[in-house]
């Protein structure tokens, strides 16, 4: 629980679920349009075998509750850390962005079935999620990151296993997901599952026009392997027939090391800007320009974090205009500038009883941080109210996921 004489805390019980609610502040100003609007759900999934999808609502002020959970249609998996057979639960899938949403559907990996799956999110329940067609197969092992672009109908995957690299085919909402391109190989050199969390595929995600797809990828510092980013662009195939034609992603993407950077994870684009903000376990955080147009990258800024174990995970939040970032091994949340990636402050939730975060998103006024556990503190989300501005992050709800999901949790998405 987190303690403030200041804070009144309700506690909420519902469905066998128990959340730590504080209480907001009464804002001085009413709510309008021009206010952020808070999502309707988020989702993420079980990464256990069977995979599930957990799927909670979102209240107006920003609070969880139970939900419901849907199988995914496939199996979750776990990477090694250190040596093979040693599990790197509870980072399992060394990824950001497991799960995705474009438009009104979701995707979601099943790194355990080499598989992906497809589905459908009701308008009027979005707790309520229909598959469309079955899971297609990778052309690779171990898919550990999906990115989705509802303007051109594509998904896209990244793999780090044994046959590693990147992916992408169509998908309709009629029929579901097609069947994927040739893979844009990765020399990674892994098992399946692979050791990490260095020298896998960090994160796939798509430019802000959705012309391109952006692939980190994580060197190893250990052996001298620097990662790289990929830029892969998106072309339009003309119609034989006069239609709009389809998209496809180019069989070839451009490739560059950013000067500084080793570990490169989870990223943000900076809206209406080149820039791209990612994190860098190596060291902290990295602010890197991206030309679209020869796909190549290069570092503006760098940010050490002290005492830092792995700054992996990263969510840009409109409400402030910065960029928050979480550590697998350290209870705290770092709110981090999106001009030059400074540090702008720290939130310190040892109180929280939870080791460290990982997955994290922005919706509205709120920011949502993943701790799936460590084996002794059941796995939970952190809800932090943001409405303040830059570095006045504050906890208002932790939502316990016992019965729900364990210490395998993965991604997250909102919708």
């Amino acid at each position: 629980m987190i303690l403030n004489q200041h804070i009144v805390t309700v506690f909420l019980l519902a469905q066998g679920i128990v959340g730590s609610v504080i209480g907001r502040h009464q804002q001085s100003h009413n709510q309008s349009d021009a206010c952020p609007q808070t999502g309707k759900a988020l989702y993420f999934i079980s990464n256990d075998s069977p995979n599930t999808i957990v799927a909670l609502p979102l209240s107006e002020d920003g609070t969880l509750s139970a939900g419901t959970t849907t199988p995914s249609g496939g199996d979750g998996a776990v990477s090694f850390k250190g040596q093979v057979g040693v599990s790197a639960k509870p980072d399992g899938l060394v990824s950001q962005s497991s799960v995705a949403i474009a438009g009104q559907h979701l995707f979601a990996v099943n790194a355990g079935s080499n598989t992906v799956s497809m589905f459908a999110i009701s308008q009027k329940d979005p707790l309520s999620l229909m598959p469309v067609g079955s899971p297609v197969p990778v052309p690779g092992t171990f898919p550990n990151t999906v990115a989705a672009s509802a303007k051109n109908s594509l998904f896209c995957v990244g793999m780090s296993g044994n046959a590693s690299g990147i992916s992408c085919g169509s998908f309709s909402p009629q029929t579901g997901l097609g069947r994927m391109d040739s893979i844009r190989g990765v020399a990674l050199n892994q098992t399946t599952p692979p050791l990490g969390p260095t020298n896998t595929i960090s994160h796939a995600f798509f430019s802000e026009d959705e012309s391109a797809l952006l692939t980190m990828v994580k060197g190893d510092p250990a052996t001298n392997k620097t990662g790289f980013v990929s830029v892969l662009p998106i072309n339009q195939k003309r119609s034989c027939r006069g239609g709009a034609g389809v998209f496809t992603a180019a069989q070839k993407d451009v490739r560059t090391t950013p000067k500084g950077t080793g570990v490169l994870f989870g990223s943000q684009i900076i809206p209406g800007t080149s820039k791209v903000f990612s994190t860098d376990a190596s060291f902290g955080a990295a602010l890197l320009d991206v030309d679209l147009k020869t796909g190549r990258a290069k570092t503006l800024n760098t940010q050490i974090i002290e005492g830092q174990s792995a700054t992996c995970w990263s969510a840009f939040a409109p409400a402030t205009g910065t960029v928050f970032v979480t550590d697998v091994s350290v209870p705290r949340i770092i709110e981090m500038s999106a001009e030059n990636a400074s540090i702008v402050a720290m939130t310190q939730l040892a109180d929280t009883g939870a080791s460290g975060f990982i997955d994290l998103k922005v919706s509205g006024e709120f920011l949502y941080a993943l701790a799936p556990g460590n084996g002794t503190v059941e796995p939970m989300i952190l809800v932090m109210d943001l409405s303040g501005g830059p570095a006045t992050a504050k906890p208002i709800q932790q939502f316990s996921l016992e019965g729900m999901a364990g210490f395998n949790a993965q991604g997250m998405a909102i919708f």
